[in-house]
């Protein structure tokens, strides 16, 4: 496949089938920030009704940078993978106290804030800002590994990345990935998970009766109040406790005083 015929099909997909978010409705960069975040790792279907709830309680960074962060866990519950909130918060907070409440505008300073890597900061340049910078993540790599690599394994990010720099439309980047976004939706349906040809794939865990689990059930259970590890350990009877309560001690997700376990606030 050409790239002509790449940019074509494309946004041919994307004139008949665009998707409908809040997050493209109205792409200010705290709204940008906030919904990446949300998305990491987790179904656009599952994030939409998250997102116009933490919207509704939060409007901007300074009013979410203020909150207490038990008030931001109970907001996120269901969404998964508790650190991003925190990695969020505390960017939120960084913001306001770094940057005057407006987010920073280029990729260096973005990922200076938590939980923001290169593709993260790549996604919020092009959504946030229509700057035309080229970045890869799961759905980009699914696509460009169907459209160019095909019959090839162990395809290397760094080859992927000269597809996307030699795609990208630099006129209107923020179209483009949201024309990405929408074709590599449509693949997930149609198409074996192209990602497992990845040099760089790694095949999730299972959620039921993981880590993640636990560390989900003990972080609800502390956000409704703060109670002792024998405590704990009497709500969830399962040996990991201890172990889990440690780490999530040694993230700043929970604190310790006086035999008493809460919310990191």
């Amino acid at each position: 496949m050409t790239n002509y015929e790449f940019k074509k099909l494309v946004y041919s997909h994307y004139r008949e089938d665009e998707r409908g978010m809040p997050w493209r409705k109205d792409t200010r960069p705290y709204y940008v920030v906030v919904s990446e975040l949300m998305l990491q790792q987790t179904q656009v279907s599952r994030v939409i009704p998250k997102f116009n709830d933490f919207i509704e309680q939060f409007p901007d960074f300074e009013s979410f940078a203020a909150a207490p962060f038990s008030a931001v866990l109970k907001l996120w519950d269901g969404l998964g993978y508790s650190r991003r909130a925190r990695f969020l918060h505390e960017s939120a907070k960084k913001v306001v106290a770094d940057f005057k409440g407006e987010l920073p505008r280029t990729r260096e300073e973005l990922e200076s804030l938590p939980g923001i890597g290169p593709g993260t900061s790549g996604a919020i340049m092009a959504y946030a800002f229509n700057q035309p910078v080229a970045y890869i993540e799961t759905n980009i790599r699914s696509i460009y590994i169907h459209c160019f690599f095909e019959g090839q394994d162990d395809v290397d990010d760094k080859d992927i990345m000269r597809k996307v720099e030699e795609t990208l439309d630099a006129k209107n980047p923020r179209k483009w990935y949201w024309a990405l976004m929408d074709y590599g939706s449509h693949l997930k349906k149609t198409t074996k998970n192209p990602s497992r040809k990845s040099k760089h794939y790694k095949k999730q865990s299972k959620f039921e009766g993981s880590n993640r689990q636990l560390r989900a059930k003990i972080l609800k259970t502390l956000v409704e109040q703060p109670i002792t590890p024998e405590q704990l350990q009497l709500v969830i009877d399962d040996s990991r406790v201890e172990c889990i309560i440690k780490s999530l001690v040694d993230e700043g997700m929970i604190a310790y005083q006086r035999n008493v376990l809460s919310i990191n606030d």
